[in-house]
């Protein structure tokens, strides 16, 4: 798993796709910034991660529509399904490496708090919640996001359904209040608020673990049938 979490961790930062993540989500984050902290004279950092949650729906697929669409395509998943390594360690793997991506992205998003440390004391204990349901939020989309990837072949496939199945459960409470539970989105909202929410945090788990084990069935078929 090691292996293969060190390898993958190489190729988005080989590759344009790691900076062109951290980037995006940083410029958009820039601009919350300023218009949910800096605009309103507030000294709560948290603020800005109600509306940049929102943009984990368009860009997350940059770190998972790749990972397992990519192999199949250029037909190095062949060599994948064959080596020594386990398939539960090679998802496992790849999972990690994009989850650290993530931890990367939210320790870069601190400079913004200490531009706020300039001006005041902001409350860390309500940051640390904030950032803690961030990484819950984006794994969450990750297990997703890696479960479409190993369904198809074509990488903007997988990045559309990922984008797809997350805008619909974005609106799902506008169906009914019993699908609020299932709507990830709505869920980190009491994040922010510094409040450590156990129904949340379970249902993130639970949703990542249930992705990834689909992941992994449906590669071991992959694997048995060739």
């Amino acid at each position: 798993m090691w292996a293969i979490l060190k390898k993958e961790v190489k190729s988005y930062f080989l590759s344009p796709i790691g900076y062109v993540f951290i980037g995006l989500f940083l410029a958009m984050c820039s601009v919350f910034f300023y218009l949910d902290v800096v605009n309103y004279g507030s000294m709560q950092f948290e603020n800005m991660f109600y509306s940049s949650a929102t943009v984990l729906t368009f860009i997350v697929p940059i770190l998972t529509m790749r990972m397992f669409a990519e192999e199949r395509k250029v037909g190095t998943e062949q060599l994948l399904m064959t080596s020594p390594r386990s398939i539960t360690s090679i998802v496992l793997g790849k999972f990690l490496a994009a989850v650290f991506i993530i931890v990367i992205t939210e320790i870069c998003t601190l400079a913004y708090l200490a531009i706020l440390f300039m001006f005041g004391t902001p409350q860390i204990k309500t940051v640390l919640v904030t950032l803690l349901g961030f990484l819950m939020l984006s794994m969450a989309y990750i297990s997703f996001g890696m479960f479409a990837s190993s369904i198809t072949e074509n990488q903007i496939i997988a990045g559309v359904v990922t984008i797809g199945f997350f805008i619909i459960t974005w609106f799902l409470p506008n169906f009914s209040e019993l699908l609020t539970p299932l709507s990830l989105i709505n869920m980190f909202d009491k994040f922010p608020s510094g409040l450590i929410a156990l129904e949340e945090l379970v249902t993130y788990i639970t949703f990542s673990v249930f992705f990834i084990l689909l992941t992994i069935i449906t590669l071991q078929r992959k694997k048995s049938v060739k």
